[in-house]
């Protein structure tokens, strides 16, 4: 049996400070990234698993590409799969580089930065890095993905349901995700024991196409146009 260490009070308030000033550094990262951003920030989530040569791949790479030709930038997490699928559609656009983000976390069984993100960030904490994005983005598409999707997901429409998020549509592509809307609308809305409200069913998009999806993007942006004179504050006005 290996011997196991109880580590002392001093020791535990030392690992402490230390988490603390990471998280604080980490939350500084991502408040310096809003001010890189010059053009309306579209964050795609999806699966690490869905790799080259399925359907979904090849649909999120043009989904990538076509908002990147309309003047978005695109944020994934950084990684492979749908991640990469995004990232490799907005560099696939002529001298869009640059307009290509990763916002990744450290872990040590995950591949290295997929090979078409411009920008990397690296963040050790996963909500950090949740924060990141949150504050980083003028709008969510949700394509299909896992239990790490569906968190990024969940804080995004449950910052939107507490107006902590604002103006910042989240758009769940596919199937499934109608699906889980649905369900969590009967679920939630039955009488006489409502877990939400109705409006709250307002918030995702859900849409089954590409071109759905570019519609309600192309309608936010012009809206994020117009509110160019009010960047400056952006992440005081938009997260709070």
């Amino acid at each position: 049996m290996e011997d196991t260490r109880i580590l002392s009070a001093e020791e535990k308030t030392e690992d402490l400070e230390q988490d603390i000033a990471l998280i604080a550094e980490e939350f500084r990262m991502g408040f310096q990234a809003v001010d890189k951003i010059v053009q309306p920030a579209v964050t795609i989530f999806g699966s690490a698993r869905l790799k080259r040569g399925t359907i979904v791949y090849d649909q999120v790479k043009q989904l990538a590409a076509e908002l990147t030709k309309m003047g978005c930038d695109i944020i994934s997490g950084g990684g492979p799969g749908l991640m990469q699928a995004a990232n490799e559609g907005a560099h696939s656009v002529e001298k869009a580089t640059h307009r290509s983000v990763g916002i990744r976390v450290h872990l040590p069984f995950e591949q290295e930065v997929n090979p078409f993100v411009g920008q990397a960030y690296e963040h050790r904490t996963f909500f950090s890095r949740l924060h990141h994005f949150m504050i980083v983005s003028d709008a969510f598409v949700i394509v299909p993905g896992g239990i790490g999707t569906l968190l990024e997901m969940s804080l995004a429409w449950q910052l939107l349901q507490v107006r902590k998020l604002y103006n910042t549509p989240l758009i769940l592509v596919g199937k499934m995700w109608a699906e889980l809307v649905d369900w969590s609308r009967r679920s939630m809305l039955r009488k006489g024991i409502e877990l939400a409200s109705e409006i709250d069913f307002t918030i995702p998009h859900c849409v089954n196409t590409i071109d759905e999806t570019v519609a309600l993007i192309r309608e936010n942006r012009a809206a994020w146009l117009a509110a160019q004179p009010l960047r400056n504050s952006r992440h005081e006005s938009r997260f709070r």
